[in-house]
């Protein structure tokens, strides 16, 4: 079989011209499941051929431990995308969660096979399946924070940043693989309390709370379906939503807006903002909030060196590039974020 049709060969610039073409809608959906898997290659390539007949976008990751996908698929496709699905016995009983707040959310179809479908790196002796945390609804979840329960962001930082329940823990972490010690460093003194675990999906709260539990912690519960199903049964209960901001998302949108409070500000002018993106500098490329004054100003860069590096002729850019005269490191929030204590204490 030809290589090029089992992956995706356009660019950002000609997926974006197609997208704008299409005279259909498009739903956003996420699903997850940790289930044994074999032949991760014939799945993966099995899955690629058939969700890109679909007009299926977005991510997949594969593991010998389960499947973990987030995509933009046409409404009139979702039969049979489900009918596709649950041709495979591990994937029969899946909760699949519709989006909160639609939009562009990927622009191609990407199928990896991972080690893990969330990058923890803890040995599999520190974590059961089989002993989780206790998955609560939107009902119950409000219930046990009006109880005072300890309540823990199982994100990076920045996705806390812009949204996340009142008088929760932000761990000062930026990748999945430093989460769970630092959680686990934070809570230290909670090993008898309640402890509640939130995340986007839920995807990484069940093997974050199975780890708590095999480290002594005594009630570990969990937000079922994470941020994207609370939003939901909050907003179809007419609940008061706990959770204050933007349900941070790794697609495209950059962020699903839960409630109207702005409860982070832009890194270069410190007005009130939460919009992310991604410096234009494509050498540079750092994650950060921006105001759409500072966008302007700074041509979506993160700073006047990259603003002005960009301005330049390619060819000057290419050649400042070679012979070493510029450089930049490509880095990720910690370069202009806040002080993590303004992030925890804010309410």
């Amino acid at each position: 079989m030809n290589n090029k049709t089992l992956y995706n060969q356009r660019n950002k610039e000609e997926s974006l011209k197609l997208l704008k073409k299409e005279q259909f809608s498009r739903n956003t959906i996420s699903f997850y499941n940790y289930t044994k898997l074999n032949n991760l290659q014939t799945i993966r390539d099995k899955l690629f051929l058939s969700f890109n007949n679909l007009d299926i976008l977005g991510r997949i990751y594969i593991a010998k431990e389960g499947i973990n996908a987030q995509i933009s698929i046409p409404e009139n496709n979702i039969d049979k995308f489900l009918k596709i699905l649950h041709s495979y016995n591990s994937f029969q009983n899946l909760d699949i969660k519709k989006a909160y707040e639609e939009g562009t959310s990927f622009l191609k179809l990407t199928i990896k096979i991972k080690d893990e479908i969330v990058a923890y790196k803890i040995s599999e002796k520190e974590w059961n399946l089989s002993k989780t945390g206790k998955h609560l609804n939107a009902e119950e979840f409000n219930s046990a924070i009006d109880e005072g329960a300890i309540i823990i962001d199982m994100r990076n930082y920045y996705e806390g940043e812009i949204g996340k329940f009142k008088n929760a823990i932000i761990p000062d972490v930026e990748r999945s693989q430093d989460l769970l010690p630092e959680v686990k460093k934070l809570l230290i003194k909670h090993k008898n309390d309640k402890i509640l675990m939130y995340c986007t999906g839920g995807i990484r709260c069940e093997k974050a709370s199975s780890y708590l539990m095999h480290q002594g912690f005594k009630d570990v519960n969990q937000l079922d379906g994470g941020i994207i199903k609370y939003a939901h049964e909050i907003n179809n209960n007419n609940l008061k939503s706990k959770f204050i901001g933007k349900n941070f998302v790794f697609d495209h949108r950059m962020g699903e807006k839960i409630t109207n409070d702005i409860i982070a500000n832009c890194h270069q002018c410190n007005i009130k903002a939460d919009t992310h993106e991604n410096c234009k500098n494509q050498s540079c490329h750092i994650l950060f909030i921006q105001c759409n004054n500072c966008k302007e100003k700074f041509n979506g860069c993160c700073s006047t060196k990259c603003a002005e590096f960009i301005a330049l002729p390619i060819e000057e850019q290419k050649r400042l590039f070679k012979n070493k005269e510029i450089k930049f490191t490509a880095q990720k929030t910690k370069k202009i974020k806040p002080k993590l204590a303004d992030l925890n204490h804010k309410k």
